[in-house]
C-alpha cells in the first residue's frame, strides 16, 4: 500500500477509534506480561493487523480507497484488473477456469477483473476470495453485489487455504502485510528486534536470534556482507506462505504483485534501517507502535526469497519483473485506447491514473510481479518483454 504523503503530524484519531485502539493494547501488553516481558516483533505485528476483533484487518476500520489509510493500484483505475484479466485468461486455458484471490480487499480488482473477463468470453467456473476480514468480506460482497449482480454466483469466500487447488492463484499486496521479524546484526552476534512493556509504553528490546531466523540472518549476512549495526527484516512468514502452496497447487499459477526488491537491493548497505512502513490517513511514517489496531504496518518483499521458497517447494520460476512491463505487456496501451470515449477531461484523468500505474517515480518500477507455478509451459503473456530474473 502507498501512503499518498509523508508528515510528522498525524490526524488525531475520534474517541469511538481511539477506545478500539486501546483496547488492543491492552491486549498486546497483556501478552508481553504472560510471556515474560518480551514478543518478538513478528508477534507484536501478528496482534496489531490480524487479533481477532482488534487488529487492523480483523476490525472495523476504513482501509481502503480515498476515506482510508492507502490506495491501492486496482482502486487507482480499472486499467489494473482489466488489463490483468489478459494474463488470468492465459493462465485459466493453461490448467483450470478457477481463480483465488487471497486478500482481494474492497473487492474492486474481483469486480473489475471478471468485468473484463465475462467481456473476453474467458469467465472463471469459480472465483473464491481467501479472506480473514468479516468487515472485508461485506465490502467485497456489497462491491460484487452493486456492479456484477449476475456473476456474484460464480463467488464464494474461504476461511482457509484450499487441500488441493488447480487455475490462477492472485494476490495483489498481500505478501507486504505478513508478519515479519527483526534483526540488528552486530560483530559478535545477531539480535532479534522484539517489543516489551515500560512506562505504560510500547519499547523496542532486543534479545539473540535463535533457532530459524538466527539461521537465516546469517546466511544473509554471509551472502550480501551485511554491515554491523544494521537493522532490517526478514520475511519468514512470506516464504512459508509460498512455500505452502509446493503443496496445494496441482496445475496452474501464482501471480504475486507486491513492492519490494530483490535481496541484494533488498539488503543494500545504504538501507541501514530496513523498511518497514505504517500507513495512516494517507500518511506514510515509521512508528509501528503508534495506534495499534487502527494503522498499517508493512514491510517490502524479498523477492528472491518468495522464488527461493517456491522452487525450493516444487514450483516451477515462471516470470519476474516490474509493474511497468508486465502492465504493458498485458495490453494496458490497448486498454487506454479502446477506453477513450468521453470528454478531454475523462482522457486526461484515465492518462494519470495510468501513469501512476505504469511511471517508475510512482507504482512502475517499486511494484514486482512474480509467478511460479505447475505444469505451465508456455511464457506467460505479461512476462514477454522486460523479464527480469536475472536481477534475483
Amino acid at each position: 500500500m502507498i501512503g499518498n504523503d509523508r508528515g510528522p503530524s498525524l490526524p488525531a484519531p475520534s474517541a469511538d477509534a481511539l477506545a478500539f485502539s486501546e483496547a488492543l493494547v491492552r491486549h498486546i501488553a497483556d501478552e508481553i506480561a504472560v510471556t515474560g516481558g518480551w514478543i518478538g516483533f513478528d508477534r507484536f505485528m501478528t496482534l496489531a493487523l490480524y487479533a481477532p476483533g482488534m487488529g487492523y484487518y480483523s476490525g472495523g476500520a476504513h482501509k481502503f480507497g480515498a476515506a482510508g489509510d492507502f490506495i491501492t493500484a486496482p482502486e487507482i483505475s480499472p486499467a489494473f484488473g482489466e488489463t490483468l484479466a489478459n494474463q488470468a485468461a492465459q493462465i485459466m486455458a493453461l490448467s483450470a477456469p478457477t481463480i483465488l484471490e487471497v486478500g482481494a480487499g474492497s473487492g474492486r480488482l474481483a469486480a473489475d477483473l471478471l468485468r473484463a473477463l465475462e467481456r473476453k468470453g474467458s469467465l472463471p467456473e469459480r472465483y473464491a476470495i481467501l479472506d480473514l476480514s468479516g468487515e472485508l468480506r461485506e465490502r467485497q460482497r456489497d462491491t460484487l453485489t452493486r456492479e456484477l449482480p449476475h456473476l456474484v454466483e460464480r463467488v464464494l469466500w474461504l476461511d482457509r487455504l484450499p487441500e488441493r487447488f488447480d487455475g490462477l492463484v492472485l494476490a495483489n499486496e498481500l505478501l507486504d502485510a505478513l508478519p515479519v521479524q527483526l534483526v540488528r546484526w552486530e560483530e559478535a552476534e545477531i539480535l532479534e528486534r522484539g517489543v516489551a512493556r515500560e512506562h505504560d509504553r510500547f519499547v523496542w528490546c532486543d534479545r539473540p536470534a535463535t533457532g530459524r531466523l538466527a539461521e537465516a540472518a546469517q546466511h544473509l549476512a554471509a551472502e550480501t556482507a551485511i554491515p554491523p549495526g544494521y537493522v532490517s527484516e526478514i520475511g519468514l512468514a512470506a516464504a512459508d506462505w509460498t512455500r505452502a502452496w509446493g503443496d496445494i497447487l496441482g496445475h496452474g499459477a501464482l501471480v504475486l504483485i507486491d513492492y519490494g526488491f530483490p535481496r541484494h537491493e533488498y539488503y543494500h548497505p545504504q538501507r541501514s534501517t530496513g523498511t518497514l512502513m505504517c500507513h495512516y490517513r494517507h500518511r506514510a511514517h515509521d512508528d509501528a507502535f503508534f495506534l495499534p489496531g487502527l494503522q498499517d504496518i508493512t514491510a517490502h518483499v524479498d523477492f528472491t526469497a518468495i522464488v527461493e521458497a517456491g522452487f525450493g517447494a516444487g514450483l516451477d520460476f515462471l516470470g519476474y519483473t516490474l509493474q511497468e512491463n508486465f502492465l504493458v505487456n498485458c495490453g494496458i496501451s490497448e486498454w487506454f485506447e479502446r477506453t477513450g470515449e468521453g470528454t478531454p477531461r475523462d482522457r486526461v484523468i484515465r492518462s494519470q491514473a495510468v501513469q501512476k500505474l505504469l511511471s517508475p517515480a510512482e507504482m512502475g518500477e517499486l511494484f514486482k510481479v512474480v509467478a511460479l507455478g505447475k505444469g505451465i509451459d508456455e511464457v506467460l503473456v505479461g512476462f514477454t518483454v522486460g523479464d527480469r530474473s536475472e536481477t534475483l
